[in-house]
């Protein structure tokens, strides 16, 4: 990932993206956006970061924990360690027995006509639309350099599977993001992107 050099206003910078403290009362540290459970080993190059608060910043610890482990069982097929080829996951189920349980209720096996066991997962949806939205948030302000503070409209999140072939185009139209935020902040790592191509 390359580095570009922000020019942001410092006043943009005042808050936590999260929750709207003023950062200057407030104990901060730096959050990776993506979230590091998001991401596999070796991370990128100058992953992106911003500050936060550090309550916000531990309070989101649980559901990225949570949606990493329940994406790690979705990939694997299964709760149980030692299906888990990753010894970290399969360390972090053992130790915690009480999310891997809830994991394991979200799995409902099921056959199909040509009689396959297939498994369907359902996601605690606010714990995973937390982690969506603070990604989000965290995304915005990095690259256009102004906080979005107030509560998002919508929040959908599901499986690229389970879209049209129509929904997936328009989610993935480059336009979008132009639309919704107008031209980013001067200084911004994307208006630099935009006059430099």
């Amino acid at each position: 990932m390359d580095q570009i050099n922000e020019f942001v206003d410092e006043r943009q910078k005042a808050w936590c993206i999260q929750c709207g403290a003023g950062i200057a009362d407030v104990d901060t540290n730096r959050d990776h956006v993506p979230s590091k459970v998001l991401l596999r080993k070796p991370y990128p190059e100058n992953l992106p970061v911003v500050d936060t608060c550090v309550d916000c910043n531990n309070g989101f610890s649980p559901d990225e924990e949570y949606l990493h482990l329940f994406l790690h069982c979705v990939l694997t097929g299964s709760t149980d360690p030692e299906q888990h080829l990753d010894a970290k996951i399969a360390r972090a189920l053992q130790r915690h027995k009480k999310l891997r349980a809830r994991i394991e209720r979200s799995k409902t096996e099921y056959r199909t006509i040509g009689g396959e066991t297939r498994c369907v997962w359902e996601p605690e949806e606010e714990r995973v639309e937390r982690i969506v939205v603070k990604n989000a948030r965290g995304h915005v302000f990095y690259e256009y350099g102004e906080p979005m503070l107030g509560e998002p409209t919508r929040v959908r999140t599901l499986p690229l599977t389970a879209i049209s072939a129509s929904e997936r185009e328009d989610f993935e139209y480059d336009g979008v993001v132009e639309e919704l935020l107008g031209s980013p902040e001067v200084g911004s790592w994307m208006m630099t992107r935009v006059f430099t191509g």
